[in-house]
């Protein structure tokens, strides 16, 4: 394949051109990675079993993953179920388009692959303008994993997808770095009370205000149902080591042995307490505001790996609100497997 084009959207969305490239392009069996407000996500006809296997090839995901398939109204979700629960529709009306996939029951019509093979499928409506448009244009569904190397940091920026995947997918639809910086949330509403089997840009509170108690599980059975939930997930190249908030003795020991261990050490801190150390030639330091630092940490994951670090020394946030969505992704980042 040849190298990936990018299509560049300025800051009025505007490109009429360029988007009929896209449409065009996922009409034909094509690739296109577009922008939402979570991560990039990498587009193929749902419905196109053959365009759907390059997506998989592309990002080398394993087939027992399933994939989100992405639509532009609450109308369109319904060609690709059968049922959606009453506390389904009230969260789709609350909060799409917007962070929050939704499991429910897939009707025929969709493929196998997409599902991996279940009887669930899962939906959302993203909430950003140029994918919106692409979507009302297309007029159907499409699949939107992330736009990455399969079990990498998560896209959030053009750049991070043409790194990953150029001469892999055909074209990449450029509208800046996303705003939430974590992958969707994903709630199983075919049972009840619902299951949060992905922690993500939606808090587990802001949805249990709306229908009241959500469950977590460790059940299999329900976590295939979701991306994101068994293999490893959101990893750089180098060993992650996540220390505990304001543990400034723990960080100065670890990064003592580390070092003296020959590594190549980087460091991601937020608090007072560990800014100031005089840590790594690498050090970076994000916003105490958790929002802010969950739009950034893929992209300084990806920033350290580039740099050659053997680990990385990352200071935890609370798991309270995105922060259990961050440390969802910190904690998979850090298994050894």
């Amino acid at each position: 394949m040849p190298a990936t084009r990018i299509i560049q959207f300025t800051s009025d969305h505007k490109n009429p051109d360029g988007m009929n490239d896209a449409v065009s392009m996922l009409r034909s069996g094509g690739l296109v990675a577009f922008p939402t407000e979570t991560v990039y996500g990498l587009g193929a006809d749902a419905l196109n079993v053959e365009a759907v296997q390059k997506v998989f090839q592309a990002k080398g995901r394993p087939s027992d993953n399933p994939l989100i398939v992405h639509v532009a109204s609450l109308e369109i979700a319904w060609h690709f179920t059968t049922e959606i629960s009453d506390k389904g529709l009230q969260l789709a009306k609350r909060f799409w388009p917007g962070p929050l996939t939704l499991v429910v029951k897939r009707k025929a019509i969709v493929p196998d692959i997409v599902t991996a093979r279940l009887d669930t499928v899962a939906i959302r409506i993203p909430n950003h303008p140029v994918t919106l448009e692409m979507l009302k244009s297309f007029d159907g569904g499409i699949v939107g994993p992330s736009a990455n190397i399969s079990g990498h940091p998560s896209p959030t920026s053009a750049e991070h997808v043409f790194h990953d995947l150029n001469e892999k997918i055909d074209i990449i639809l450029d509208a800046g770095p996303t705003t939430i910086g974590l992958e969707s949330t994903v709630l199983d509403v075919t049972v009840n009370p619902p299951v949060i089997l992905r922690r993500g840009g939606l808090s587990r509170e802001d949805i249990e205000k709306e229908i009241g108690e959500t469950r977590r599980t460790n059940a299999q059975e329900l976590l295939r149902r979701s991306p994101g939930t068994r293999h490893r997930h959101y990893a750089p190249m180098a060993r992650v080591v996540l220390i505990q908030k304001n543990d400034r003795e723990t960080f100065i020991q670890q990064l003592n042995t580390l070092k003296g261990e020959g590594n190549k050490v980087g460091s991601i801190t937020y608090s007072k307490d560990l800014n100031d150390i005089d840590a790594t030639k690498f050090h970076f330091i994000l916003s105490s505001s958790v929002e802010r630092y969950a739009q950034n940490i893929f992209r300084v994951l990806r920033e350290l790996d580039s740099f050659g670090v053997d680990c990385m020394l990352v200071e935890s946030v609370e798991e309270h609100g995105i922060g259990a969505a961050v440390m969802d992704r910190l904690g998979k980042a850090a298994q050894k497997i």
